[in-house]
């Protein structure tokens, strides 16, 4: 209560000890010129120490060969401890084991365990034949392969394809049950939403590590499209805005800038210590938030 009613009594972004631990989504990129982008926000955020980076994995496998590339490079080249997301979409159970196996040989200790959706949104999930059917059962196959870190996802809103809340919760801690170190949220806009899904989640009985996921905005246009997708709601001010955005990119960069900090501090004062931001291969947003809240670049 003394740190709420300090965020309300000062200014928000004063004397804040730099406490906090960070870590970094990418995602593997298409182009040369993409790459030379994701590079740059890499060498940008490496400063700060992150706990680690992620990079993601495209439906279906779509982007196995480009992910692998960018984990070992980032963990080899940038010296920090990278993490390579993995699914169960489109490959059987050998396959999927072949390229942690892979992994496990090219150092790479984490991995962030996802079911997966569909390739290119087509329709409801099917499971492969003779493939892992869900994130359970690939963090319980994975750990037969070797003693991995592993996050997986949650989500504050509700999964779109869980009954109700009870069974996401249900089964995010089957998830740490199966042997899941931590979870990394799905990106949100109001911070009571995840404090009720952290104090649901510890009712449950989940005792592991729950860290939010933050989305900063770099196109509202794009944020209200993965929105739809992934459940998430999107508060009827922040359309306001960014009204008139569209052709100004700077203004638009400090408008998301300030939207985003204003989440964490507030999930600062109630007690959340480590943050995850999807950073979109971008690095001065995140770089901003994370000064913001105190945190400089490590010696």
């Amino acid at each position: 209560m003394r740190e709420a009613q300090r965020a309300l009594e000062t200014p928000l972004f004063s004397g804040l000890p730099g406490d906090i631990e960070v870590s970094f989504e990418f995602f593997p990129p298409k182009t040369e010129k993409m790459g030379e982008t994701l590079w740059h926000a890499v060498e940008t955020l490496k400063p700060l120490g992150p706990r680690f980076a992620s990079v993601t994995y495209g439906a279906g496998g779509s982007t196995r060969e480009r992910t692998h590339q960018q984990v070992v490079r980032i963990q080899n080249e940038a010296g920090i401890p990278a993490a390579a997301h993995l699914t169960c979409v489109e490959a059987t159970r050998e396959e999927v084991d072949e390229v942690a196996r892979h992994y496990w040989e090219e150092g790479i200790r984490h991995i962030v365990a996802l079911r997966g959706d569909p390739p290119d949104g087509s329709g409801n999930y099917t499971p492969h034949p003779g493939g892992y059917a869900n994130a359970v059962e690939l963090i319980t196959g994975l750990k037969k392969i070797a003693d991995f870190e592993i996050s997986v996802a949650a989500y504050p809103e509700v999964h779109p394809d869980s009954p109700d809340a009870q069974a996401d919760i249900a089964n995010l801690k089957a998830k740490f049950d199966a042997g899941a170190t931590r979870a990394i949220t799905q990106f949100f806009f109001d911070p009571q939403c995840f404090f009720r899904f952290r104090d649901e989640a510890a009712r449950a009985g989940i005792e592991g590590e729950i860290v939010p996921g933050i989305m900063p905005v770099l196109s509202f246009a794009a944020v209200q499209r993965m929105s739809g997708l992934c459940g998430t709601a999107i508060p009827s001010w922040m359309e306001g805005l960014f009204e008139g955005l569209d052709d100004r990119p700077e203004a638009r960069q400090l408008v998301s800038a300030t939207i985003a900090a204003e989440l964490c501090r507030r999930l600062y004062a109630g007690g959340v210590r480590q943050f995850h931001f999807y950073t979109l291969n971008r690095a001065e947003l995140s770089y901003a938030i994370c000064h913001m809240l105190g945190l400089r670049p490590k010696a």
